[in-house]
């Protein structure tokens, strides 16, 4: 990477592969919860992964560039430690708050590298891409707080 147009569609692809991994992830999320609420959020959530690889996909193609190619490491962590909370974490509320846990990881990964795209976008005059990617931003905000909420509120008070 020699400039910020370079690294701006590095980070595409990194959030192409990024979003990649979370919706392989999601269906076993899904599947491990018990409380309702959360199997709903991880239902609703796989939803909006696939509307957010569109959205990436898009954006690359109108960049020119494709967006497979890249490995996203860091989501591959997150992934595995998610994995480990399910298979670790009895079964029941334990087990939900973990994957809540797991799943907000996931989330703040997301902003901080959709936020990182959005300022390179900025920067380089990519309007389309930018109010693309801030409507990124807001929905894995909005995904958060309901993990939050459902935490808070739900599964942490019964798993105490």
């Amino acid at each position: 990477m020699k400039n910020l147009k370079d690294l701006f569609h590095h980070e595409l692809k990194d959030m192409y592969s990024a979003e990649s991994q979370l919706k392989a992830l999601l269906p076993k999320m899904i599947e491990a919860a018990t409380n309702k609420e959360l199997k709903s959020a991880f239902e609703d959530h796989l939803k909006q992964t696939e509307s957010h690889l569109n959205t990436v996909k898009e954006i690359c193609q109108e960049l020119g560039i494709k967006p497979g190619g890249e490995k996203c490491k860091g989501m591959e962590g997150l992934v595995k430690e998610a994995e480990h909370r399910m298979e670790d974490a009895e079964k029941g509320n334990a087990r939900d708050a973990a994957m809540i846990s797991a799943a907000q990881r996931i989330e703040h990964y997301e902003i901080a590298g959709y936020g990182s795209a959005k300022e390179y976008a900025r920067s380089l005059g990519e309007t389309s891409a930018r109010e693309k990617i801030d409507k990124l931003l807001d929905e894995d905000a909005k995904c958060n707080e309901i993990l939050n909420d459902i935490a808070i509120f739900n599964v942490n008070p019964k798993a105490n």
